[in-house]
């Protein structure tokens, strides 16, 4: 048996130029790093590859430590990119390299949904057209807006366009047929069948390197390690040695960002619900217990970034863990999960499923609730969280954010009503030290990651809380529902919107025990307002 077993280095020269290269990776969580990395140094060495295009359904690499696509952003090697999400990072940093090439329109780039983008995977797997979906309707993704263009660069070159079959509106992504995988595990045996025992997910390898295969591409495999063949343990096998050509053996692969490995992320041990940090009481902490309030007793729930992360800690903290499944996109089900740098991972899950299959659920609306965030609202409902002109390497894109909203029963956004404000919290009260200078409620969002108007037309129930008041989505606008104790209403509310806001005739006030440090009694079988 030929070894299959090749350096980093070897894996780099046998890339084609003008390849279509296809990398499974969210972040650092599960991403071929040292691989990545000997593409650029042979770049920089002979000058090949040249004109790759990338595929990255939900990232590749951070901005602490696991470069990812900084490594072969490089004018000459890359020649377009299509992906989930980018890497980011706060503003006061420098812009990784990818980011740089978007800005100077060096390359076409793309902002497709993740989910559509592992579809587009399987749909060139199987040698059919494309992908047919009305997931992203009246987003980013519309052609009638900016149709996945990140910059000037990929405006000319479409990748969607948008059809009527059988006398209604869909969005058709055209299969894109990559010729080379570069995909990650934990383990791979003599004859490249692939286990991922100490990885926080499996994100898509499998779509991937089906893709590639019955294209007659190559499949690179990075690992952490190499066994005898038969070693394995067939259900643990997620990628099978004949879809894999070459194996990459790299010992020092990080689990996720900042993470060398964590057991719990992956299921070798459970961590103590003592040992997760519950938040410290202050706005943020407020903001997320009246997030918590709107959930029941047996929901599956999707969260993403920002506040609403929180939730599963203050569940925690009120006794309550369990009484909802948490979901990610990256394909943790159930237990709790992780923040900062390892968010995108879940300690104690209950299963951890492929991605794809994770946005077929998302997708088809088979949850029960989304907890996300929001940088923008405007007067149609429609949220922003996908790009920002100012800012525009902190803002990731979208990843799988308009898979999850597009027909998601419930969707709770959370976030500042303007950016920079200060608070602190009084005997109750909560009381303004400084207004925020950037409104968030304007009249129109620079970027729909999610459509209001849409929302509206399938009777989604949409509410965005913050920590001034509590606002749901009706047909006449967005409305304001419940306001917080020390604010008022004209002054810190209506007079801070850059659209004209409804007010609800029976106004309410949010619950005096959430601005108090002690636990506050939280039980999931009815909500205020649902």
């Amino acid at each position: 048996m030929k070894s299959k077993v090749i350096t980093a280095d070897a894996a780099a020269a046998l890339i084609p130029d003008d390849a279509v290269v296809t990398v499974s990776s969210a972040s650092a969580l599960g991403c071929p790093d040292a691989t990545l990395a000997a593409i650029g140094r042979h770049f920089e060495a002979s000058g090949h590859p040249t004109n790759l295009t990338m595929l990255h359904p939900i990232a590749a690499g951070d901005m602490y430590g696991v470069k990812g696509i900084d490594h072969i952003a490089k004018p000459g090697l890359l020649g377009r990119i299509l992906a989930g999400s980018y890497p980011s990072g706060p503003s006061t940093a420098e812009p990784p390299a990818i980011w740089k090439m978007l800005g100077d329109n060096l390359i076409p780039a793309y902002n497709i949904p993740s989910g559509i983008l592992f579809d587009m995977h399987r749909e060139a797997a199987a040698k059919r057209p494309g992908v047919i979906t009305k997931v992203g309707l009246d987003t980013f993704a519309d052609p009638r807006r900016q149709g996945c263009a990140m910059n000037e660069a990929a405006a000319t070159d479409p990748v969607v366009e948008l059809i009527d079959f059988r006398g209604e509106e869909w969005l058709f992504f055209p299969s894109i047929v990559p010729n080379v995988a570069i995909i990650r595990a934990t383990t791979a045996d003599e004859r490249g069948n692939l286990s991922f025992e100490h990885e926080g997910a499996y994100l898509g390898p499998l779509d991937q390197a089906l893709a590639v295969r019955n294209n007659g591409g190559i499949v690179i495999a990075q690992v952490k390690r190499l066994t005898q063949a038969g070693t394995l343990k067939p259900l643990n096998v997620h990628v099978p040695g004949i879809l894999v050509d070459h194996i990459v053996v790299a010992p020092d692969q990080w689990q996720t960002c900042q993470t060398p490995y964590e057991p719990a992320i992956s299921g070798e041990i459970s961590r103590p619900l003592s040992s997760f940090e519950t938040p410290a009481f202050d706005i943020a902490k407020v903001i997320a217990r009246r997030v918590a309030l709107e959930l029941r007793e047996g929901w599956a729930v999707n969260i993403g970034f920002g506040i609403s992360a929180n939730v599963p800690r203050i569940l925690i903290e009120e006794g309550r863990h369990g009484d909802v499944t948490w979901m990610i996109e990256q394909g943790a089900v159930g237990g709790v999960p992780l923040l900062d740098f390892q968010f995108g991972c879940a300690s104690n899950a209950e299963a951890i499923v492929p991605s794809p299959h994770q946005f077929v659920y998302f997708q088809g609306g088979g949850f029960d609730c989304s907890l996300l965030s929001f940088l923008q609202i405007d007067q149609s409902g429609s949220v922003n969280v996908s790009r920002l002109s100012a800012r525009p390497h902190v803002t990731a894109g979208a990843g799988g954010f308009v898979d999850i909203t597009a027909r998601a029963k419930r969707i709770v956004f959370s976030g500042y009503f303007n950016a920079g404000a200060k608070f602190e919290i009084v005997d109750g009260t909560v009381r303004t030290l400084k207004e925020g200078k950037v409104k968030k409620l304007v009249p129109e969002v620079e970027h729909v990651s999610f459509s209001g108007r849409r929302a509206v037309e399938q009777g989604q129930e949409i509410l965005y809380v913050t920590e001034r008041c509590v606002m749901r989505l009706t047909r006449e606008g967005v409305m304001v529902v419940e306001i917080a104790p020390g604010f008022d209403l004209e002054r810190d509310i209506l007079g801070q919107a850059d659209f004209p806001l409804l007010v609800a005739g029976d106004l309410k006030v949010t619950p005096d025990r959430l601005y108090h440090a002690a636990p506050i009694g939280l039980h999931l079988a009815g909500g205020l307002h649902g």
